[in-house]
């Protein structure tokens, strides 16, 4: 199969330090926008729907004692992380403009509101937990244009994520799950 365009815009939930969402938005071209989701602050808690390698990851993160990167602070406990994110956006010469680039603070369920008109092309999930995933999947789809996909970032390393996604594909036959390793694609036919 070629290599065609597929119309819509670009998506990130859970947006950490901004490296996969600085990289996605630096490919927009055309008309293409880029919309990013993240409470910028504390990760909610998981529900009885994860498993509990993801429970006891939360209780690391809850407790103060998870660690960033090479030993420097965890992301989650920095204050003001939508400044520093929002900086590193325009450090990588890809601005948040509030038009073509935009950063949305809070829960999906609150800031989560996609117009029926709008596609999207590419959504990058990366939101840990089963009731994110679950929201995201299902808001994204309503919108995802044909070719389109959703990459899922911790298919391989959270049970509810996983759980999330098989649920979603269960009996679907508009999309199918086009790969596993590294992260779970899946693709709308």
């Amino acid at each position: 199969m070629g290599r065609e365009k597929v119309p819509g815009d670009f998506i990130e939930y859970g947006i950490a330090l901004g490296g996969s969402a600085i990289y996605i938005a630096s490919e927009l071209d055309g008309n293409r926008h880029f919309h990013g989701y993240d409470v910028f602050g504390m990760i909610p808690s998981p529900t009885e729907q994860d498993d509990e390698k993801s429970k006891a990851r939360y209780e690391t993160i809850r407790s103060g004692r998870s660690t960033g990167i090479g030993g420097d602070t965890y992301y989650r406990y920095q204050g003001n992380l939508f400044d520093k994110v929002s900086a590193s956006f325009t450090g990588f010469g890809v601005p948040v403009d509030g038009e073509r680039i935009v950063l949305h603070k809070g829960l999906f369920e609150d800031t989560v509101d996609l117009d029926p008109k709008t596609r999207i092309a590419l959504a990058h999930l990366d939101c840990d937990w089963h009731d994110p995933v679950k929201f995201c999947l299902e808001r994204t789809f309503e919108v995802l244009s044909p070719g389109g996909v959703m990459i899922l970032d911790d298919y391989n390393d959270y049970g509810g994520c996983r759980t999330a996604t098989d649920e979603f594909l269960a009996g679907r036959a508009d999309c199918r799950l086009t790969r596993i390793l590294p992260h779970a694609v899946i693709r709308r036919l």
